[in-house]
């Protein structure tokens, strides 16, 4: 068909210097149902008596902490999580607008209210978003979900303290004072006393200095070798200071850790799935900790433990000051699967459906009978207390010692030994030891795998074994990959809490506007 000579193209009509009549509200601007409108809706019943009382009177004019709660929690749903980028979304987007009544908070404000109002004030606001949606039968905190993963922390990767190097460091200064000590004895005998530094309990910078002067007056109108001299006095310089900065070291790394970063100091060297150099490097980072149901956030915590095996107790502790009780059961991985974990959940009686290290290799008929030999499948007799080796003979005790764990449970082992190896046809696939075979028996613990593994195989827990997999682990690869969140903002673990509280109001608030 022939086209008409005679048409025109036709543009819709554009004045965009045309004026209102009456000019139009922003709530006329944003749909009922928009997401913006959950937030604010729920955010407007929680009680934030506790984040107002933060204020002092008298002074300027203050915004609204609702307001800039409701404008955080809202830029970290649409991934806004830099106060520069909030503040300019406040300025232009229409539904941050909304929600700020058009008040134009500056970064530096936005930041200040993140990072010191919400210190104390957020876990209390989150508690009750979470009770809110359980009354609308959204989630149910009795079966929790536990899962941890390891989010960056904002520091350099490269500015790091080991604890290892400094007990090194720390030990080669005081080698070197011994030996500079046994060349003033050979010396200067009768100026010398017995103050032999390697009897020193702890090095400091006061024994060493003291040391070095006694060393220095004994030799002082001496003839002595130039090198030492040169040694005596790089010591007496350098190292009463690296010795104070080594003790300062100790006092941040604490009893439980290992490193930490020189730029944030509450940031532990830790292993991580994003490996940008494919190397196996460690980075600075934390051990974020959630609680889910039906894929809720239902409790977070923060922790500086490169593992989770010593996080749960904590975490759960957590969730009790939340919610004044403790959830029926506890659902985790094998990573929670300690003797230590176990018991407390006994103790506190949670139904713990929770893997041990080993729980999945059983399952394997293959790897299960690669060891027929192994200690856990010898006959034991409880009512005389003797185990049965492969070839027949009685493994009667031979004593009980205690192993304390790094956080300072107290294990204790009863050990068996058998009679006579000597000419045991079986002795090359039961054991290589020298000797006879001994095996150490921790009864408590093979009690709860035990109990652990009677439950994981149930019916039930073969139910919340697939639910965890589909419950807690899609939560974290939602914040981390969907919404881009893989390095905290803020440094110190008070802060990076408050960060971790606003993913997890986001996600919720998300998840429910959804």
């Amino acid at each position: 068909m022939a086209k008409r000579q005679d048409l025109k193209v036709i543009f819709k009509q554009n004045d965009q210097n045309q004026l209102f009549l009456l000019p139009p509200s922003l709530d006329e601007l944003v749909s009922k149902d928009h997401p913006v409108r959950v937030v604010s809706a729920v955010l407007d019943k929680v009680d934030i008596g506790s984040l107002i009382a933060g204020y002092k009177p008298g002074g300027t004019s203050s915004y609204h902490p609702r307001m800039l709660l409701k404008s955080l929690v809202y830029a970290y749903i649409n991934n806004i999580y830099s106060s520069r980028k909030i503040e300019e979304a406040v300025s232009s987007n229409i539904y941050f607008m909304w929600l700020a009544g058009m008040a134009k908070p500056d970064h530096n404000t936005i930041n200040r209210f993140r990072g010191k109002r919400l210190e104390k004030t957020l876990q209390p606001i989150f508690t009750q978003v979470v009770t809110l949606l359980c009354e609308e039968g959204l989630l149910n905190i009795k079966d929790l979900y536990t899962d941890g993963t390891k989010i960056e922390a904002n520091a350099n990767r490269y500015t790091f303290v080991w604890g290892k190097s400094i007990k090194t460091n720390k030990e080669k200064i005081k080698q070197q004072l011994n030996d500079l000590w046994q060349y003033a004895q050979s010396v200067a005998a009768a100026e010398m006393d017995d103050t032999d530094p390697t009897s020193f309990e702890k090095i400091d910078a006061e024994k060493v200095t003291a040391t070095i002067e006694k060393i220095n007056e004994a030799l002082k109108d001496k003839d002595i070798n130039k090198v030492v001299k040169q040694k005596l006095n790089y010591a007496k310089k350098h190292w009463p200071e690296a010795l104070d900065k080594y003790e300062a070291h100790e006092k941040i790394l604490g009893e439980d850790r290992s490193s930490f970063s020189k730029t944030d100091t509450d940031a532990t060297f830790m292993r991580m799935k994003e490996d940008h150099m494919g190397n196996g490097q460690l980075k600075p980072a934390y051990n974020v900790q959630i609680s889910t149901n039906t894929q809720y956030i239902a409790s977070y915590s923060v922790h500086q433990n490169t593992t989770d095996t010593n996080t749960l107790i904590t975490h759960l502790e957590k969730h009790k000051e939340q919610f004044d009780s403790l959830p029926d059961n506890s659902i985790a991985d094998a990573g929670y699967g300690s003797e230590e974990n176990y018991q407390w959940l006994e103790d506190n009686e949670v139904t713990a459906f929770v893997k041990h290290n080993q729980f999945d290799r059983q399952q394997n008929k293959t790897i299960r009978d690669k060891y027929p030999f192994a200690a856990d499948k010898l006959y034991y007799n409880p009512t005389e207390d003797y185990y049965i080796c492969p070839m027949g003979q009685h493994m009667n005790t031979i004593g009980n010692f205690t192993k304390t764990t790094t956080t300072g449970y107290k294990q204790t082992i009863k050990r068996y030994q058998a009679k006579n190896c000597d000419g045991c046809p079986l002795r090359a696939g039961c054991h290589k030891a020298k000797g006879n075979r001994i095996i150490d028996i921790n009864k408590n613990l093979g009690r709860l795998k035990d109990q652990a593994e009677q439950k994981l195989l149930s019916e039930e827990g073969i139910v919340k074994r697939k639910q965890r997999c589909f419950d807690v682990e899609p939560v974290f690869a939602n914040i981390k990959h969907n919404h881009y969140f893989k390095r905290f903002m803020l440094r110190g673990i008070e802060k990076v809490t408050i960060e971790t509280g606003l993913l997890a109001l986001a996600h919720n608030l998300r998840k429910k506007a959804a």
